[in-house]
């Protein structure tokens, strides 16, 4: 099977990311080199191939400027494996909280989940099939083989009739009894010390593994029981052998990790408070991002190709107080610079998935036809831009409060005024929100 990756150069990368994210184009050159960079070493002697690791990027920006939604993008552009985490949640060995191999076994989980979901939709048709003969001999209970051959004719015939019934919707409603598996596990909640935040996941796994499935009869509508039977069927034709070594292959080959917030453990030891562990949560990341290997419940995996984007606003520390070690780990460094008004306006016109695009399909489900006037984006854009200046900046992310504000009247009386046009223009955006702009303590708490 050919990935994406392979297919895509890195000027397509870049293209493909525009869809979706404003200028940044730094960034996006960056991170469209690592992943032509990953097709390019499948194509390297073997020798060298394991010499080859991924060149790690540490994005420098403040928040709401693209740095979480390029990486995430990246990922779906390349069908890969892609967590994101937050540095700050992390804390070093000894401490209470969340050890950093979790975030392995996170991605493991996500990669196997992604993997067995596609296996299912491979499958969708027989199972659908499957899940529906077992529905119809619940219906209408098969007769015997050794029944009168007029007994048998008329069962085809019904059978065919509820068939066609079935697949047109028209039994939807009608309640049928079905047997359900559950979990023979009981629910015991596990206090474990640091380091082994996972360990009650994972016993609770092994128990459902050794214990036999209890069986349940339940009664539910013919529409659920038909979903229900279909993943339970879709569940029986998978390989889940193959499913968790196709993960494990992807996490190792293809995956993407992504440390925001990482800005927030760069400080240096300065004493005793809740901080002390800053450093040593650095120390912790470096043998992951190094190259280590992680025990999953699915497996052992290497970290030595995964990707990792580490990304932080930098305002009161700097790239320079992480560890020397973390530093040479992330010889990419790219800057995001703030957005302007012009940014804002692109970032409400261009995305295929554009706020104001989301918003007018909202409208539609109500029957109101929503249009925004080239003004009234650009007094939007203004305004994000001024309370973004004046109060904390939250870069693109203000565009949401703004607009939020700027539609609340419209979208609490939708539903009273189906089948009317609105026209968003300059004069109503000032209307609704100059005021509020205006005054700094309104804006502070309400945009």
């Amino acid at each position: 099977m050919i990935n994406r990756e392979e297919i895509l150069t890195p000027r397509q990368i870049v293209e493909a990311l525009n869809k979706y994210i404003i200028g940044q184009n730094d960034a996006k050159k960056a991170v469209a080199i690592a992943l032509r960079n990953r097709w390019r070493r499948k194509h390297v002697p073997e020798e060298l191939k394991d010499e080859i690791v991924p060149k790690n990027i540490l994005m420098i920006g403040p928040t709401g400027v693209g740095k979480t939604e390029i990486a995430r993008r990246l990922a779906r552009l390349a069908d890969a494996p892609f967590i994101k985490v937050e540095a700050s949640k992390f804390t070093e060995v000894g401490y209470v909280g969340r050890d950093v191999e979790s975030i392995i076994r996170d991605l493991v989980e996500i990669a196997v989940t992604q993997e067995r979901e596609k296996e299912k939709r491979k499958v969708l048709q027989k199972a659908m099939e499957a899940a529906e003969n077992r529905l119809l001999d619940l219906l209408i209970p098969p007769v015997s083989e050794y029944a009168a051959e007029d007994n048998i004719s008329r069962y085809n015939v019904t059978r065919e009739k509820f068939t066609k019934m079935l697949r047109e919707g028209d039994l939807d409603e009608r309640e049928v009894e079905i047997t359900v598996t559950t979990s023979a596990v009981p629910m015991v909640e596990i206090f474990a010390a640091s380091g082994m935040d996972d360990i009650g996941l994972q016993m609770k796994d092994l128990f459902d593994s050794m214990l036999p499935k209890k069986r349940k009869k339940r009664k539910m509508k013919v529409k659920e029981a038909l979903e229900y039977l279909t993943q339970e069927e879709a569940s029986k034709m998978i390989d889940m052998d193959k499913v968790t070594s196709v993960a494990l292959r992807k996490v190792e080959e293809m995956g993407i990790v992504f440390i925001d917030e990482i800005d927030k453990i760069s400080g240096r030891e300065g004493g005793n408070g809740p901080d002390v562990s800053r450093e040593g949560v650095q120390r912790d990341l470096l043998p992951l991002i190094e190259g280590t290997t992680v025990t999953t419940k699915h497996g052992i995996v290497k970290t030595d190709h995964i990707l990792f984007i580490a990304a932080g606003a930098f305002h009161v520390s700097k790239p320079s107080d992480l560890i020397p070690e973390l530093q040479g780990r992330f010889p990419i460094r790219v800057e995001l610079a703030p957005l302007t008004k012009e940014d804002f306006y692109r970032i409400l016109t261009e995305p295929e998935n554009a706020i104001t695009k989301q918003y007018i399909e909202l409208m539609k489900t109500e029957g109101v036809g929503l249009e925004f006037t080239d003004d009234a984006l650009r007094e939007i854009a203004e305004l994000a831009e001024e309370v973004n200046l004046k109060n904390e900046n939250i870069g693109a992310r203000r565009l949401y409060t703004v607009v939020e504000k700027l539609l609340e009247e419209i979208s609490f009386s939708a539903p009273e005024i189906a089948g009317q046009k609105v026209k968003i223009d300059g004069k109503y955006v000032k209307e609704k929100l100059k005021d509020i702009v205006e005054s700094e303590d309104l804006s502070k708490y309400i945009l």
